[in-house]
């Protein structure tokens, strides 16, 4: 049997929505003609991809298996069809320092070897990165992530980003601070919205960790997107913020406050496929690792417990994060 690799694609495209009308939209065909070239799939494999009703489609256990598959082989037809060029390809999750960092230690050390920079989030990067458009990624590693893709990457934890707690503008800024004193609000897209991310799902974690509800706000993009609306805020609730950002808004007035339960912090990977690597390549895993080393990103300052979801408990944190 001769597998068509557009039928492959549409079958990744409805795995990953999990909605036939989203998918169709995305891949710019109806959906009665997208139902109609997956059953001829399903026919040519002998066995179904997925459970459908009129309100839910879910992968079969063969589905999943098949999606496995299916991602590795788009990979490396992407990769063949892509011819490798010279220098580094990485992505930056939206203005967060710690790849910007990364780039300009690079860049430093190696002027002559270019870098191609894009903005994309953590679930696209590592897509990206498995499909051989990314040379590396620079993120937050999910269990989606590990699960789909079970080999044929490496990675090395090289940063726990501090949150803090940011006030309104002008008011005193308390050394530490409750997340039961008041509200707390997020930039981010909860679950359920048909924008959740890796970041999204981060806060969800934190949310349980803490039995409390945040107050959602929606991702509007960069500091300089988020700023106008903390400056607008009438309310006295908090913002949780990356460190990234929240050293921003204390130089505009605004206090910020350590969280006196427990610090959470944001575990970024750096992530690689496993394959020889050119020595640009090479160079700029160095690079990051010793940024890593000279800025001591994986000892954040921190008074209360340390916290990241899994694979980075509380225990592997007491260790890799404890204090001098």
């Amino acid at each position: 049997m001769d597998l068509d690799l557009r039928l492959v694609r549409y079958f990744v495209a409805v795995a990953d929505e999990l909605h036939f009308g989203r998918a169709a939209a995305t891949l710019h065909i109806s959906q009665p003609a997208l139902s109609k070239q997956l059953r001829r799939l399903e026919d040519q494999l002998g066995f179904a991809l997925f459970l459908r009703d009129s309100r839910h489609v879910a992968l079969t256990p063969e589905g999943d298996r098949f999606l496995r598959e299916a991602r590795t082989l788009l990979a490396q037809v992407t990769r063949m069809t892509h011819p490798r060029t010279t220098g580094v390809r990485m992505a930056h999750v939206f203005g967060l320092d710690t790849s910007r960092a990364i780039s300009d230690a690079f860049a430093a050390e190696s002027p002559d070897v270019p870098v191609t920079e894009h903005s994309i989030d953590s679930v696209r990067q590592f897509s990206a990165l498995m499909a051989g458009l990314l040379d590396v990624a620079i993120i937050r590693l999910t269990p989606a992530m590990r699960a789909e893709h079970p080999t044929g990457w490496r990675h090395r934890l090289i940063r726990l980003e501090p949150f803090w707690l940011i006030g309104r503008r002008g008011d005193e800024a308390p050394r530490t601070a409750s997340f039961h004193g008041r509200p707390v609000k997020v930039f981010g897209d909860p679950p359920r919205s048909g924008l959740f991310n890796a970041h999204g799902e981060y806060l969800a974690l934190l949310e349980d960790r803490l039995d409390t509800a945040f107050r959602w706000l929606g991702n509007p993009g960069t500091f300089e997107q988020c700023e106008p609306r903390m400056l607008r805020a009438t309310g006295s609730e908090y913002l949780l913020e990356f460190d990234s950002y929240a050293r921003r808004y204390r130089d505009l007035g605004y206090p910020v406050s350590a969280p006196r339960e427990i610090q959470p912090v944001y575990p970024w990977s750096l992530v690689w496929r496993d394959e020889p690597l050119t020595a640009e390549i090479s160079g700029f895993l160095d690079a990051a690792i010793a940024t890593s080393e000279q800025r001591t990103w994986m000892s954040p300052a921190h008074e209360a417990p340390l916290w990241a979801p899994e694979p980075h408990g509380a225990g592997e944190l007491r260790t890799i994060g404890a204090q001098d």
